[in-house]
């Protein structure tokens, strides 16, 4: 099996982001599955065209897109990306979409093929919190992951895709009063803890994750 991970370079002003620094030290083989890295730059559209050009070239089984979730405490799974762009910052090149279909010919939404719940508990297993996510934002968070999906849709019928939000790291909210964080390590740890359960789950567990809001 080979899985793909993708992580987001800096962007609303801040010097690093924790989904790349954890990807790219995530190890080369993880429960027998060969695991390629590749950054994604923080754009609307661009992002999308150079995750179709990492799957041209790696054709891997699995994608697993990771972003920051700056103010989450937990790692989230999310099950759902939404076919809208509504930016409230511009993004790294200055695009700032508002109220846009990503694709006028894809569904209103996406869900996650991945055993999002098995991920889930996995994590929890390993010590670190973790929750599903019913909302990926509208950034270009959810604009890779419906992105993702819809490429899986149109023209890679055989992979499965998900994506993964990162808390902050700790010296990201040293000026953020009263905002969570996670150190890059328990990121790193909890990524891997979800790529085995991808690996080890061909169908999700049956337990309840539900939210009343």
């Amino acid at each position: 099996m080979k899985i793909l991970v993708t992580g987001f370079d800096p962007f609303g002003g801040e010097s690093i982001n924790p989904a790349y620094e954890a990807v790219k030290r995530l190890d080369s083989k993880i429960a027998g599955a060969e695991i390629v890295k590749v950054e994604i730059p923080t754009v609307f559209r661009k992002s999308i065209k150079k995750l179709d050009e990492a799957i041209e070239r790696e054709n891997p089984d699995v994608v697993i897109c990771v972003g920051q979730a700056g103010g989450r405490f937990d790692m989230t799974v999310e099950r759902v990306a939404i076919n809208i762009s509504d930016a409230p910052i511009g993004d790294n090149e200055g695009n700032m979409p508002v109220d846009e279909p990503i694709f006028g010919d894809g569904e209103p939404a996406y869900f996650s093929e991945l055993p999002i719940k098995a991920m889930v508990q996995k994590i929890r297993e390993g010590g670190i919190p973790a929750s599903i996510s019913n909302t990926a934002g509208t950034y270009v968070c959810n604009h890779i992951m419906y992105g993702l999906h819809y490429l899986i849709d149109k023209k890679y019928p055989n992979i499965k895709g998900g994506f993964i939000h990162v808390p902050f790291l700790p010296e990201q909210v040293i000026d953020k009063r009263a905002t969570a964080s996670m150190n890059l390590n328990d990121i790193i740890k909890a990524l891997t803890l979800a790529i085995e359960a991808v690996v080890e789950n061909k169908e999700d567990i049956k337990v309840s994750e539900g939210q009343t809001h």
